[in-house]
């Protein structure tokens, strides 16, 4: 999958750095070569031993190392690799990035580089969501760097949440993407995300329970797979992605009118949360309580975005996909969607509660053709877009009806 591809990781300090000898094994496994750069900080964690072992190359760490700049100067190994992969990257690694620092081997490389840069970040929850983090990220992303992570779960200093580095085999299929040659270069994807908000009056309204991840995230992939994507969003928790046209809304009606002003596309992935329903006629001052009791809500239905699309006559795109959240009898009520709806694919998943998938960084889906039922294993948002993206450009590809 990666032979004859060449990897410069950069090791950054953080009990995550430890991770970074089985992303070594994996990479290799897969046919790549190695050629590691240890930080000083990394080299509190893992040794150089351990990366030389199993990379089979030389370790990079001292940027005035004399005979290093003279066997491969610091700019010549900057260059030579097919892709940077800084894993873990820390939030230094990244001010140091964002802001163009260069005062160790790392952050000179990274500084000198033309070659992509994938970064896989790894720090304490609360460094993650500090305002300079965010503000070093959105940077990093409007640069073009990628990012693979991070996820959310316990970490080493005994807090909870996001922050913990991507596993290797995450950042491995992120690497695969990375380096996939622009499979879909030329091509325009549509992919719709999160809730729609359909107001009650100026401060209720009724929508789903959607943060926008697996949207946000298959546009990303695809992204990274040369398309050119337009992103029709609703109200998200998860904020856009770098490097796609974004189109902001709020409703399901501004949604389809988004959408269409997006057409024609050679794919359109509508995974969405779109409210079934709105209020007919929407209060212009808030609602009070009174001794009147509950008020009365008309409602009316929505436009249905996915069909209308699915089932135009002129300008539909070759390949419509759907998503099906459902709570019960998965596979069968997707099956029926997708046949209702007229989509060439369904990604179906279930949602109940105690799955944790709805607003959570994991999903379990099963992909739904007309001729075939594939489930795939539970896995991030973020793989199971690159999963997807890669169907979707092997499709594409193909020229498949």
């Amino acid at each position: 999958m990666l032979d004859t591809k060449h990897i410069l990781l950069i090791v950054g300090g953080g009990i995550a750095a430890f991770k970074s000898l089985d992303l070594i094994r994996r990479l290799r496994e897969r046919g790549a070569t190695v050629t590691p750069v240890l930080t000083r900080a990394g080299s509190e964690f893992v040794t150089p031993l351990s990366l030389s072992s199993l990379a089979g190359s030389k370790v990079y760490s001292d940027l005035w190392n004399l005979t290093d700049e003279a066997e491969m100067g610091h700019i010549q190994l900057s260059r030579v690799a097919d892709l940077v992969v800084v894993a873990p990257a820390t939030a230094d690694l990244m001010a140091k990035m964002a802001n163009g620092h260069g005062d160790d081997l790392a952050s000179t490389l990274l500084l000198a580089t033309d070659t992509p840069v994938l970064i896989a970040p790894s720090m304490n929850v609360r460094m993650w969501q500090h305002p300079a983090t965010r503000r070093n990220l959105a940077t990093l992303q409007a640069d073009g760097i990628a990012t693979v992570g991070p996820g959310e779960g316990d970490m080493a200093c005994g807090e909870y949440g996001p922050g913990r580095m991507a596993e290797p085999l995450e950042i491995v299929d992120a690497i695969a993407v990375r380096l996939a040659d622009g499979s879909l270069r030329g091509r325009h994807a549509l992919v719709t995300s999160g809730p729609t908000h359909e107001p009650i009056d100026p401060v209720r309204y009724i929508a789903n329970r959607s943060s926008g991840t697996q949207g946000t995230a298959i546009a990303e992939a695809l992204r990274d797979l040369g398309a050119d994507v337009s992103f029709v969003t609703g109200p998200a928790a998860t904020p856009p992605p770098a490097g796609v046209r974004v189109i902001r809304v709020e409703t399901a009606r501004q949604m389809q009118d988004a959408v269409t002003g997006a057409l024609p596309a050679d794919a359109a992935i509508f995974a969405a949360a779109v409210a079934d329903w709105r209020v007919s006629q929407a209060a212009d001052r808030k609602m009070k309580k009174g001794a009147d009791g509950l008020p009365q809500l008309d409602l009316a239905e929505n436009p249905d975005i996915l069909a209308g699309v699915a089932q135009m006559r002129q300008g539909r795109p070759p390949l419509v996909i759907g998503f099906a959240a459902e709570t019960d009898n998965v596979i069968e009520n997707a099956t029926a969607k997708r046949m209702r709806k007229g989509c060439d694919w369904i990604v179906a998943n279930d949602v109940s509660p105690e799955t944790g998938i709805m607003g959570g960084t994991e999903n379990a889906v099963t992909l739904i053709a007309e001729n075939s039922v594939e489930t795939w294993p539970r896995a991030t948002k973020s793989q199971v877009a690159r999963k997807l993206a890669r169907r979707i450009a092997d499709h594409l590809g193909r020229g498949d009806d």
